[in-house]
C-alpha cells in the first residue's frame, strides 16, 4: 500500500522545501492531545498543558478531531489555493491569511475530511448546496458525539464564521504557547531545508527524496514518487510543485496531502537523535503474518529465554526438524530472530529489540 505522486515532467526547480508555521503549530496541538504518540516531547507536552488556560483549553476540545486522530489539510492552506503553485506563508498571520483565500467549499471540505469520512483524493458533492450530502455529514457527525454535530452544524451553516473562530483559535495558541517555540524550530526546519535544497540542486530528486524518509521513493522512469503507508491514494502535480515540508514536532509521522485539485505535498519529520525509524508496511506486515501461527508464537516463547538449535526445538516441540525449519524461515525472513554459528551448531534467538517495538503486551506475553 503506498500513496503515489505522479511527477512527469516536474523538474527539480518545481520542488520547493520550506517550513510552515500553521503546519507546524498543527503538531504542536497535536503532539499535545496525544502525547503517547510522541515520547520523545514529553517534557515539552507537559510544560506547555500544565500552564495552558482552562478557557483555551475547553476551546480547544471543541476542534480537536482536527488534529488529534490525523493532520487536517486546513493547516496547509497554501496547498488549495486555485490555479496557483503558492507556499506556506513565513509567520503565522501570513499562513493564516492564505486560509482566507479558499472557498468556502475548501475549507468546509478540509474540516470535514476525516471526522465526517467523506471522500479524499477524488471531487466530491458540494456539502454546502447539496442537501443530500449536508444531511450525511451531520449523520455521520452524531456517530461522533454532541460536540462534532455542533461543529458540523456551525461549519455548514456559516463557513465564514467557522474560519474566522480557528482563525481566533491558532492567534491565541500563538499568544499561549507556540511563540515561544516557533523560533526555537524555525532555524532547525530552516537548515533542513537548506539541506534538501542543496541536494536537490547538486544530486537531483532522487537522491532529495531519499533523504526525506526510507519510506519515500521514486520508480526507475523518474514519473513516481510512492510514500510507504498503510493507505491507498494517487495524486499528481500536472498543475503545479511539489512541496516538502519539515516538521520537528511530528516524528514519526510521515504524512501526504493529496486532495483532489490541491497541490502535492510530502509532510516529513526531520531527522531526531536516538529515535529509530519506523519499519516499512511491507516489514510490518510480514511481521504480523509471522506471529498469526500459534506455532511460531510458542517458538518465540522459547527464543526469548536463550539460543537454540533447530534439533532442540524439535525435541522441545514433539515435531519434526523440517517442520521446525520452516517456521524459523519465516520468523527468519520478518526479522524477528537472529542466527549465529557456533562451531557445528546453529542457534536461533528471538531479537527481543525488534519484538518490544510491535509491543509490550506481546513481549510480556512470551517471557511469562
Amino acid at each position: 500500500m503506498s500513496v503515489s505522486i505522479d511527477i512527469t515532467g516536474l523538474t527539480p526547480e518545481g520542488i520547493d522545501v520550506v517550513p510552515s508555521p500553521l503546519a507546524e503549530l498543527g503538531t504542536a496541538l497535536h503532539a499535545l492531545s496525544e502525547p503517547a504518540h510522541h515520547p520523545g516531547l514529553q517534557g515539552w507536552t507537559t510544560s506547555v498543558s500544565t500552564r495552558l488556560d482552562p478557557c483555551l483549553a475547553d476551546r480547544l476540545c471543541e476542534a480537536d478531531f482536527l488534529w488529534r486522530t490525523t493532520f487536517s489539510d486546513v493547516f496547509m492552506p497554501f496547498a488549495g489555493i486555485p490555479g496557483q503553485r503558492t507556499l506556506p506563508g513565513a509567520t503565522l498571520a501570513a499562513d493564516l491569511d492564505l486560509l482566507d483565500k479558499l472557498s468556502d467549499e475548501q475549507f468546509v471540505d478540509a474540516a470535514l475530511e476525516f471526522t465526517c469520512l467523506m471522500s479524499y483524493g477524488t471531487p466530491g458533492h458540494n456539502r454546502l448546496s447539496d442537501p443530500h450530502t449536508r444531511e450525511r455529514a451531520l449523520e455521520l457527525a452524531a456517530a461522533r458525539g454532541a460536540p462534532q454535530v455542533r461543529f458540523t452544524k456551525r461549519l455548514l451553516d456559516d463557513p465564514p464564521a467557522m474560519r474566522a473562530w480557528f482563525r481566533e483559535l491558532m492567534e491565541d495558541c500563538d499568544e499561549a504557547f507556540f511563540a515561544d517555540t516557533w523560533p526555537r524550530l524555525q532555524h532547525q526546519l530552516a537548515a533542513d531545508a537548506r539541506h534538501k535544497k542543496e541536494l536537490l540542486r547538486r544530486k537531483g530528486i532522487r537522491e532529495a527524496l531519499t533523504s526525506v524518509s526510507a519510506a519515500v521513493s521514486m520508480d526507475e522512469s523518474g514519473r513516481t514518487i510512492s510514500v510507504d503507508k498503510v493507505v491507498e491514494g494517487r495524486t499528481v502535480t500536472a498543475h503545479g510543485g511539489l512541496v516538502l515540508l519539515p516538521t520537528s514536532l511530528g516524528w514519526p509521522h510521515l504524512m501526504v496531502l493529496h486532495r483532489h485539485s490541491w497541490q502535492p505535498v510530502i509532510h516529513y519529520p526531520v531527522a531526531s537523535p536516538g529515535l529509530t525509524a519506523p519499519p516499512s508496511v511491507e516489514q510490518l506486515t510480514r511481521r504480523m503474518s509471522a506471529l498469526a501461527h500459534p506455532m511460531r508464537i510458542r517458538l518465540c516463547r522459547h527464543l526469548a529465554r536463550g539460543p537454540y538449535t533447530t534439533g532442540e526445538l524439535a525435541d522441545a516441540h514433539g515435531m519434526s526438524a523440517p517442520e521446525i525449519s520452516r517456521h524459523l524461515s519465516v520468523l527468519k525472513k520478518a526479522d524477528l530472530i537472529t542466527t549465529r554459528r557456533r562451531g557445528r551448531y546453529v542457534q536461533h534467538q528471538l531479537d527481543l529489540s525488534v519484538v518490544s517495538r510491535l509491543g509490550g503486551d506481546f513481549i510480556e506475553g512470551v517471557l511469562r
